[in-house]
């Protein structure tokens, strides 16, 4: 993932400075709703990237996950549940994966192509409005497939990973290749600065339909954005199947979330109590990361997808807290000596 959970960067309006983190055991009774979540569910989940974890302290524990326990007793006797803290407030944002309608051959309505990665050093040379204005890379094979809306290419950007669905039903998938580095502007930002919106109305679905019904202005917002990603075509995962997260392995549907692999070491559970309209409490796993989760008390909830998951994920702004389930002499490690590896 990229930025694929930079929805929260197109609508906060400001970071909250991070103090050291702060290790705090709680009890399996402390976590809301713990006993009623699916814990086989999670421990599928769990098992698909464990063996990635290349630390000492998670083997044994992995090897068992592999044998088939009783699911609720194997997370109560290897993990303790860890709050940790940095002196912000919890975020939980979402992301998915669009479907977008597209073509292999441009024409007068596929006219926005999404580009590969340019591979002569030239992928940093350009912004946003240059490589879509000036098009420098025309006539260099670049052109995975084409797209009719301007603001469909701009979002499946933001998310990293997409399907494209072509004439005849035939669907392709991308995923994220690279991009040109420079500096992510937050157009949801923009649109409060200018008095469009308030923080509380911004979300990508408000932002998505503002630049259409605005096409002039929508353009102009969207080359604010300096930052452009590039593409690849992804053949090794099954349609049936999530994409691929920053464990290289496949995410699932709201038992995957994106963290900052700072704090939260990835493949590990985490329990999230996510409040808002539509509340979670149920046991996740950090198989993702995101340019825009920052913090311990941050994530990115995977909603699954096309249109239905996208309106879930742009929807949701909520706090609550998340909790990290350790390995326990690694926890009690890291009481000891938060530095701790």
């Amino acid at each position: 993932m990229i930025g694929r959970a930079a929805l929260v960067a197109l609508s906060l309006t400001g970071t909250a400075t991070m103090a050291a983190p702060t290790y705090t055991i709680l009890g399996y009774d402390d976590l809301d709703g713990w006993a009623a979540d699916d814990h086989a569910a999670a421990l599928a989940v769990f098992t698909q990237t464990c063996g990635d974890i290349a630390r000492p302290d998670w083997a044994r524990l992995c090897a068992h996950a592999k044998d088939g326990p009783a699911a609720r007793d194997f997370f109560e006797t290897f993990f303790l549940p860890v709050l940790i803290e940095d002196g912000t407030p919890m975020l939980f944002t979402g992301y998915y994966e669009p479907e977008i309608t597209g073509s292999l051959i441009p024409d007068e309505t596929y006219r926005h192509p999404i580009y590969a990665l340019p591979p002569d050093g030239t992928a940093g040379t350009y912004s946003r409005r240059e490589i879509e204005e000036d098009q420098p890379f025309r006539g260099l094979d670049l052109e995975i497939a084409w797209l009719a809306d301007p603001v469909d290419l701009f979002f499946l950007q933001v998310q990293g990973s997409g399907r494209i669905r072509m004439p005849g039903n035939h669907m392709i998938r991308v995923g994220y290749a690279g991009k040109n580095g420079r500096d992510y502007t937050s157009i949801g930002m923009a649109l409060v600065d200018r008095g469009v919106f308030t923080a509380d109305q911004v979300s990508a679905p408000v932002i998505r339909q503002w630049v259409r019904d605005n096409p002039e202005q929508g353009q102009a917002l969207l080359w604010q954005n300096d930052s452009y990603v590039y593409f690849r075509m992804v053949n090794e995962v099954p349609p049936e199947l999530g994409p691929l997260g920053a464990m290289n392995r496949s995410i699932t549907p709201l038992r995957s979330i994106a963290v900052d692999p700072a704090i939260t070491l990835l493949g590990a559970p985490v329990w999230i109590e996510k409040d808002g309209d539509d509340p979670l409490r149920r046991l996740m796993v950090a198989q993702d990361t995101g340019s825009a989760i920052k913090g311990a008390q941050r994530a990115d909830v995977y909603y699954g997808t096309g249109d239905a998951a996208g309106v879930a994920a742009g929807n949701v702004k909520d706090g609550g807290r998340m909790v990290v389930l350790m390995p326990v002499e690694y926890a009690l490690s890291k009481l000891r000596d938060p530095l701790a590896y």
